[in-house]
């Protein structure tokens, strides 16, 4: 099979943006490509500050530990030709502690169906590439990378994955057509080089949205966001997601007009 397919591009390109322009989004599903989301495997160790998933598994899964767990009665859901499924959103199907017979089995199941695509997302890309010659086609292989900024990543503890550096240079040598970056929720980021990073990727669609549950991050400033997504829009697809003033922005603002009334 060749890795560097234009056709398959093409095809994979046509099939998302037709879901983002004719189907209206329904629900909170994390994006809007997304027809629905499938969790054979569910728990990660990474301890993200933000992590909505590690939340929810605690207050309505029961897994107080978030540990990972495998659920093989999952591999028995069947999906309709032209689905494009998200595989693992309420963990990291790649992170160092899932064994490897895991991964191999939802492999295994993403092969029976051709015709729907699988997307995968990790804080752990260089995982992928133990397992390249054995995704199928129709898997399409996503990183995290909130930042370029490894410093902002260590000074707020962010998280325990490999820092965005580490995942930069996965992705950019990982040999596959059909990969996506989620740049979300954004933090602070140097601006020429996180464009170049984003180049070097060559993702067919780029995800970027701040942070929705009020986690106050290190976020940058709305005008800096629009500017990196105006240059992002020059290179790739970019679907906006949540894009709104910093949180400190609107404390800016709030602090101006209370001092005015006095």
């Amino acid at each position: 099979m060749k890795r560097n397919n234009s056709t398959r591009r093409m095809k994979f390109i046509n099939a998302a943006v037709n879901k983002l322009i004719f189907r209206p989004r329904k629900d909170d599903r994390m994006f809007p490509i997304i027809d629905y989301c499938h969790n054979p495997v569910e728990g990660c160790l990474h301890g993200c500050i933000y992590c909505w998933a590690r939340k929810k598994a605690k207050n309505k899964l029961k897994n107080t530990s978030f540990r990972p767990q495998l659920n093989r009665k999952k591999l028995k859901e069947r999906f309709k030709p032209g689905y494009l499924i998200f595989e693992v959103d309420n963990g990291d199907l790649w992170g160092d502690w899932v064994p490897r017979e895991w991964i191999s089995a939802v492999l295994g199941y993403v092969r029976k169906y051709p015709k729907v695509y699988f997307l995968f997302l990790t804080k752990n890309p260089a995982r992928y590439h133990e397992f390249l010659d054995y995704f199928p086609e129709n898997a399409v292989l996503g990183a995290t990378i909130e930042t370029n900024r490894d410093d902002l990543y260590k000074k707020y503890r962010i998280s325990r994955a490999p820092l965005p550096s580490e995942r930069y240079r996965a992705m950019k040598e990982l040999d596959w057509d059909l990969k996506i970056i989620s740049i979300e929720p954004i933090l602070k980021f140097e601006l020429e080089r996180f464009v170049k990073w984003i180049v070097d990727i060559d993702p067919v669609i780029v995800f970027v949205g701040y942070d929705n549950y009020n986690n106050r991050l290190p976020e940058p400033s709305l005008a800096e966001t629009l500017k990196l997504l105006d240059r992002l829009e020059h290179i790739t697809i970019v679907v906006r997601k949540s894009i709104r003033r910093a949180w400190y922005e609107s404390l800016l603002n709030f602090d101006f007009y209370r001092g005015g009334e006095r």
